[in-house]
């Protein structure tokens, strides 16, 4: 990540950053995850944005299937 957040140059974007509290809070509010779901994935997954992304959805949509 770049210091200056100011001057994103998007190298890392295919990358989620499990230790910036940022990109975590990012990732679970897109995926309707809470933080601890989003680190748990992160864990189990990696930080490669793409997989992530395909488990969260996954997850995600067994919740919804679970209320209906």
């Amino acid at each position: 990540m770049v210091d200056d957040k100011t001057k994103p140059d998007g190298r890392d974007r295919s990358r989620v950053a499990a230790d910036e509290p940022y990109e975590v809070e990012y990732f679970a509010s897109k995926h309707g995850l809470s933080q601890h779901q989003a680190r748990t994935l992160i864990q189990t997954v990696g930080n490669d944005r793409a997989k992530l992304d395909a488990a969260a959805q996954k997850v995600s949509g067994m919740r919804g299937r679970e209320k209906g």
